[in-house]
């Protein structure tokens, strides 16, 4: 009987996570302080582990914490202690890298689940049967595989219990499994440490040895050319085939996104995945959920390895062309029945006139124009300009916490 497919979220930051679950994650992933590839969010102290593992709990979700770095000698060093601070949460599991750090989760967290990240390439069954005698629980599968080499290394280890993993939206790493080296040389920045500075997405020019100081651009644009850079991975519709392959875990790619990135992204795919769990036989994509993942921030989309090997149509040839067709402007955190009125944290400037969606949990959507906006004290105002400011607005009628509301923009490259 074929296990109920999970959909795996990002989780950057504590709030981040709360979003990820009530719109629609089975189970998020968060890096710590340290030991986590991704430096740059802001990842979470002890405590707010504590506090989101509770709330994920709560609503049913599951969580687990990145260890996924390639540690040198101190980090080993320090890992012993770092376990003992994770030892504190009720982490559902721990997802590593490298042999060494696996032997020390087992001697001092022997009851954690391990999930073995792409960080470690596993690209054939008999690497996966080698982990699985390891103790490793779940393989995320490197993404330079290809649909059909998936399915082989699912079925030839049907007799194990081992589940898989694999990535279906977000950024796309030009390096072997994301292990870059090119980001230690531009900027001394180590990508296997967490602190990518993303130098596949900069500008170069070609030099031929014996003329220095003379550079080619090879055009693609008056900007420059950017030959390292991927498109976004993007399987919105391609549900079926991925889940039919015999993974069990669907993954997003972003916990350096914005919580309105994730919220998005997510609810998109739970209605992608609630679709073919309800009925697989009469399942039919619904064009509404790629026109979904367009409304948040993207590159152009590719499908990576799954059905071909990529070529210059999955690569972009412009500057890092980042589209964005929807301003994140707020969310509501509280309603008043008694004045119909829904209390805004503004994360964009928005004004009276504005033509804005509300977006929520369970796929709730509503489109309104902004008619009536007060300030904290009351006072009516025609706009609300400063982020984070709470402004009151009038809507349609009782609107619960957490709901997002967006906004087209009239620029839709930026």
């Amino acid at each position: 009987m074929r296990k109920k497919i999970e959909l795996l979220a990002p989780a950057g930051d504590l709030e981040k996570l709360k979003y990820a679950v009530l719109y629609g994650a089975d189970a998020v992933y968060l890096g710590g302080q340290i030991f986590g590839l991704r430096a740059a969010s802001k990842n979470f102290t002890l405590e707010e582990m504590q506090e989101g593992v509770r709330f994920a709990h709560h609503h049913g979700a599951k969580v687990y914490v990145t260890l996924n770095i390639i540690p040198h000698n101190e980090e080993i060093q320090a890992l012993a202690g770092y376990l003992a601070l994770l030892g504190q949460v009720a982490f559902d599991g721990v997802i590593l890298s490298d042999p060494g750090t696996l032997m020390v989760v087992r001697e001092h967290l022997p009851h954690l689940e391990i999930h073995l990240s792409t960080q470690a390439n596993n690209t054939n069954y008999m690497s996966a049967r080698f982990w699985a005698s390891q103790g490793v629980r779940r393989i995320v599968l490197a993404r330079e595989l290809s649909l059909g080499e998936i399915r082989e290394v699912v079925v030839k280890n049907a007799d194990l219990d081992l589940d898989f993993e694999v990535f279906v939206h977000g950024a796309m790493c030009i390096a072997y499994s994301g292990r870059c080296l090119l980001s230690n040389y531009m900027s001394h920045r180590d990508a296997n440490q967490g602190d990518c500075a993303q130098s596949c997405r900069w500008r170069y020019q070609l030099v031929e040895e014996k003329r220095p100081g003379e550079y080619y651009p090879v055009v693609e644009d008056e900007k420059g050319t950017y030959f390292f850079n991927s498109k976004d991975l993007c399987l919105i519709n391609h549900v079926r085939e991925v889940v039919e392959s015999g993974v069990t875990s669907l993954k997003i790619e972003g916990r350096n996104k914005s919580l309105y990135y994730v919220a998005n992204i997510v609810r998109a795919y739970r209605r992608a995945i609630d679709a073919y769990e309800a009925d697989p036989h009469r399942y039919r994509v619904d064009p509404e959920w790629f026109e979904e993942v367009q409304k948040a921030s993207h590159r152009q989309f590719t499908t990576g390895f799954y059905f071909k090997r990529p070529d210059e149509e999955d690569q972009l040839y412009t500057r890092s062309a980042y589209i964005r067709e929807y301003d994140f402007i707020g969310v509501v955190t509280g309603y008043d029945p008694g004045t119909g009125l829904a209390t805004i944290e503004q994360r964009n400037k928005f004004e009276v006139g504005d033509r804005v969606e509300m977006m929520g949990p369970g796929f709730f959507e509503e489109v309104l124009v902004v008619g009536e906006l007060y300030n904290e004290a009351g006072e009516p105002v025609t706009a609300a300009p400063h982020a984070m400011q709470k402004i009151k607005m009038r809507v349609k009628g009782p609107v619960a916490p957490y709901t997002i509301l967006r906004r087209k923009r009239e620029v839709s490259h930026g």
